[in-house]
């Protein structure tokens, strides 16, 4: 019989609660922390992206106002962001399932909004220089579309993707498919265009009061075209770059070429795009028209769909894994019913409410959010993407599950009943075609501990 680990006792936080699974104490903030190196280390990496990403937004401001001036500044910051509020809505609506930590949507938007742009700005700059300097006099009328076709779109989102690999390579823990994929893409896609329309909505008025307009004509063709026809330009671009990291983010890590090679796809995808919407603006009035309803809207449709067919795959995946801890006694029989179901979810965070104030609600939103990392979790070992530290991982969730289990249960069991009953009791296949009764964890990645009184079903089964 496999004895269950002990972690390092702690003294409790707050008043005691029940002893959890394996006998040891039940600290309420009991964390599992691996040793890592320096550059790994939260608050050094925290420290040096704040410092980075601030002088990099020190500049981008003073470039943008040297070319806008003050007035137009503003004008442009006002327009600007009216947008954004809908757009990282539209993507935390997306992200509901799983909900990805503020402190990583802020970065991809503070990136996208500072680091990328900047890079953009000045490697545009750069090259329409050298485009002016090596191009025959008689094509120089031609620079400013050559460079938005074929420059712009290979620097803007190398510049953007850049967000996308560090929370890729630094936060794998939060990147697992496709939607964390698109929704980081979407977000720091978001800060590049609101920086970028800043620039180009001031230009516009700054352009509009120099030459003595009575009114704002450009300004007003700027924005109809930048801010109300386009807000989803430059997110639907970086999304192919989500989409390939997110896809790579599934797949076992057997698979190496392919995991390399999808992101650079869906990075060569995302120039493509960009290119053809750059390139659409030399085609006149009709042309542009053309190019967005034939071929921008129907991309972006098809994205749509794709994000909210991966959002039910996500519920699809808590309703097939979490049953297995059902079965060993962790969760109560209604729970994977309720957690697979965004209805039943905000029932019991409303019931919580209800009876236990707002203390309750938040205690049952992050019993959610630990049994839907939970889900995904074994999902993935299942796919054969086992990280090192799965058994610790999976301990630590079920232990934050046993501490707010009293106050989330009811909640959850009663949000169950507005749940259809067919989707009960599904669990799990095994992959890739595995006997009933194999395990598809390695040596030492599976648990040999049970919840008191569960019968134990794991006791044993290491190996």
């Amino acid at each position: 019989m496999h004895e269950s680990p002990q972690p390092p006792s702690q003294q409790p936080i707050s008043a005691p609660v029940p002893a959890p699974p394996g006998g040891f104490p039940a600290p309420d903030r009991w964390h599992y922390k691996p040793r890592r190196a320096l550059w790994d280390n939260k608050a050094v990496r925290a420290g040096t992206l704040i410092l980075l990403l601030a002088l990099c937004g020190l500049l981008i401001l003073a470039l943008v106002r040297e070319q806008t001036g003050t007035q137009g500044f503003l004008v442009g910051l006002g327009l600007a962001i009216l947008p954004v509020p809908l757009l990282i809505a539209a993507f935390r609506w997306m992200d509901r399932v799983e909900p990805k930590p503020w402190r990583n949507l802020v970065f991809a938007f503070a990136w996208g909004a500072c680091a990328a742009t900047l890079v953009a700005l000045l490697a545009n700059g750069y090259a329409t220089k050298w485009l002016l300097n090596t191009i025959d006099v008689a094509h120089r009328g031609d620079i400013n579309t050559w460079g938005a076709t074929f420059v712009a779109p290979v620097v803007e989102e190398s510049a953007k993707a850049a967000a996308i690999l560090l929370l890729y390579l630094y936060r794998r823990r939060d990147f697992n498919g496709i939607i964390d994929g698109v929704v980081v893409a979407g977000i720091t896609a978001t800060g590049f265009a609101f920086t970028e329309n800043i620039l180009y909505l001031g230009n516009a008025y700054a352009s509009d009061r120099s030459f003595g307009a009575s009114g704002f004509s450009t300004t007003a063709g700027t924005f109809v075209v930048r801010v109300l026809m386009s807000p989803f330009a430059h997110p639907l671009f970086t999304s192919m770059t989500g989409l390939g990291f997110g896809i790579a983010a599934s797949l076992p890590p057997a698979r190496r070429l392919l995991r390399a090679l999808v992101p650079f796809a869906g990075l060569l995808t995302a120039m493509v795009l960009h290119g053809v919407w750059n390139g659409s603006a030399s085609l006149g009035g009709l042309g542009f028209l053309a190019v967005y309803a034939l071929f921008m809207v129907p991309v972006f449709g098809t994205l749509t769909w794709l994000t909210i067919y991966s959002r039910q795959t996500e519920l699809r995946t808590i309703r097939a894994h979490l049953p297995e801890y059902q079965a060993a006694g962790w969760l109560t029989p209604p729970e994977p019913v309720a957690l697979s179901s965004m209805r039943a979810r905000a029932l019991a965070r409303d019931t919580a409410k209800r009876t236990g104030g707002p203390a309750a609600a938040r205690t049952v939103a992050e019993y959610i959010s630990f049994a839907t990392s939970l889900a995904f979790l074994r999902q993935r070992a299942y796919r054969g993407v086992i990280s090192p530290d799965f058994e610790a991982r999976e301990r630590e969730l079920l232990h934050h599950l046993w501490q707010r289990k009293q106050v989330a249960q009811p909640a959850l069991a009663q949000a169950s009943a507005s749940v259809p009953r067919a989707f009960a009791g599904r669990a799990a296949p095994m992959p890739y075609g595995m006997p009933p009764g194999a395990t598809p964890y390695g040596p030492g990645a599976q648990p040999g501990w049970a919840p008191p009184g569960a019968g134990a079903p794991w006791a044993g089964r290491q190996r």
